[in-house]
């Protein structure tokens, strides 16, 4: 899946925000711009850059991940995020996914003719804790979107999201730990019992990443940045809600 960061850059506004791994990355790789100042990259335009020939460089079909480096709603990228509506409305042969910490800036930046929703937009909600939780879901949940996951990452507690379970309005919910040398450690029981919630609730549910620390039985362990998805994946947590 192509990432694509039109902007870089963010500023911390949440627990989850503390360890951030944009930050880490910036600061490792000797970034000349701090990692807070927002702006334009180089990838702006990349759904509609075209080959020699003039077709698409990324043909019909391509799934984009949208501001990993950043927020899609952060307030410095407000002057640019009409030119982005408008490269995804060009586009509307992919998918686009994005995951916003920022939930409760999405009603005032939709576009004129978002209507009910994009069919080829995602949008997930983050949450990290039930602070954030109780604060997000309500507003995720009552904005106008067709496609909505809710992402419990990093996880640094356990959460009860039963009344927020609802299948016909979230079709996923993921679950990570937080990586890097500082990082708060997931418990294990935790990722249970929310899969136990979406299992009940009929919601798709994925362990996506372990973290950089998983407690398990006690026992805290911990797991390399290389492997952190492969062993989020050999837990085999995925559950896939039948559809009749």
């Amino acid at each position: 899946m192509p990432i694509w960061n039109p902007w870089h850059g963010c500023h911390k506004i949440s627990q989850g925000c503390k360890h951030c791994y944009v930050f880490r990355e910036d600061a490792a790789f000797g970034t000349a711009i701090a990692t807070d100042v927002v702006r334009k990259t180089a990838s702006f335009n990349l759904p509609i850059k075209r080959d020699r020939r003039g077709a698409w460089k990324y043909p019909a079909g391509s799934e984009f991940a949208l501001c990993f480096t950043s927020d899609f709603l952060i307030e410095e990228a407000d002057q640019w995020r009409d030119e982005i509506w408008d490269i995804i409305n060009q586009r509307r042969d992919c998918t686009f996914y994005f995951f916003t910490k920022r939930i409760d800036r999405l009603a005032e930046w939709l576009p004129a003719d978002w209507g009910d929703g994009y069919d080829h937009v995602a949008v997930g909600c983050t949450v990290e804790n039930r602070d954030r939780a109780d604060y997000r879901l309500p507003i995720f949940l009552s904005l106008p979107i067709k496609h909505r996951l809710v992402i419990a990452a990093p996880m640094l507690e356990a959460l009860d999201l039963r009344k927020y379970l609802d299948p016909r309005l979230i079709e996923e919910v993921s679950v990570g730990g937080e990586s890097g040398k500082y990082a708060r450690p997931l418990d294990f029981d935790w990722v249970l019992d929310l899969r136990r919630q979406c299992v009940e609730a009929g919601v798709q549910f994925t362990f996506h990443q372990t973290g950089s620390y998983l407690v398990k039985d006690g026992r805290t362990y911990h797991i390399p940045r290389s492997h952190q998805h492969s062993q989020a994946a050999r837990a085999t947590l995925t559950f896939v809600p039948s559809r009749n």
